[in-house]
């Protein structure tokens, strides 16, 4: 998590997070994690925060490395909670020899901030705004369960993915199994990073991932 990198920073300088009280200082964090960084697909978890920003696009892993790194940046306790989802979250941003070579389960985390004594669960800094409400649109009549497309919600319809002191989800539906709380990414990457072997992982990062990024425009451009 490098705290350090000028880009991380000047981010937190430009945008006067420090001079924040510290429930404004989480929520204009959140925000910008959450629609700031679009949501899509890196190279791979194992990348620093400063990369990610420059990016300017991620998924869980991603995005949660970065929302760590700059709320410790400003002060604000948090730690990171692994998981495992079910691929078919990803259906639909995943297709066809994409999708059946996927692995069955994916590592798949969320942060969690410690403000006045209480943990709050930070996944919907996931999808961004834009992404989300083209997904609503695009499945009007969607009633109860939803998972696919980057979400695994109880209502596609009824989400809080805004944070007022309340936990926020936008994939908890899509858990399988619980790998506990850790310190810091790296503690959590060390034990469980997903493995795909080197060419399944050439393919992901040179063709799969590209092809799954276009997508996801397309899915927030409603052109599918």
């Amino acid at each position: 998590m490098d705290y350090s990198a000028k880009s991380i920073r000047r981010l937190v300088e430009q945008r006067g997070w420090r001079k924040l009280g510290e429930e404004q200082r989480i929520r204009e964090i959140y925000r910008f994690v959450r629609d700031g960084i679009r949501f899509g697909y890196n190279e791979s978890d194992c990348i620093s925060a400063s990369r990610i920003l420059k990016e300017g696009f991620g998924q869980c892993n991603t995005k949660a490395i970065l929302f760590m790194t700059l709320l410790r940046a400003v002060g604000i306790p948090c730690r990171i909670h692994g998981f495992l989802i079910d691929k078919k979250l990803q259906k639909g941003v995943m297709n066809g020899w994409i999708y059946k070579n996927a692995p069955d389960e994916v590592l798949h985390t969320w942060v969690e901030v410690l403000f006045r004594d209480t943990w709050y669960v930070m996944e919907g800094i996931i999808l961004d705004g834009k992404y989300l409400k083209s997904l609503q649109e695009i499945f009007p009549n969607s009633r109860g369960r939803f998972i696919g497309y980057g979400a695994a919600v109880k209502d596609l319809h009824s989400l809080q993915v805004d944070w007022n002191r309340n936990h926020t989800y936008i994939q908890k539906e899509g858990i399988v199994q619980d790998l506990g709380t850790y310190d810091s990414p790296d503690e959590l990457l060390n034990m469980y990073r997903q493995r795909l072997g080197w060419l399944k992982g050439l393919i992901y990062r040179r063709i799969a991932r590209r092809m799954m990024n276009r997508r996801v425009e397309q899915i927030r451009n409603h052109r599918i």
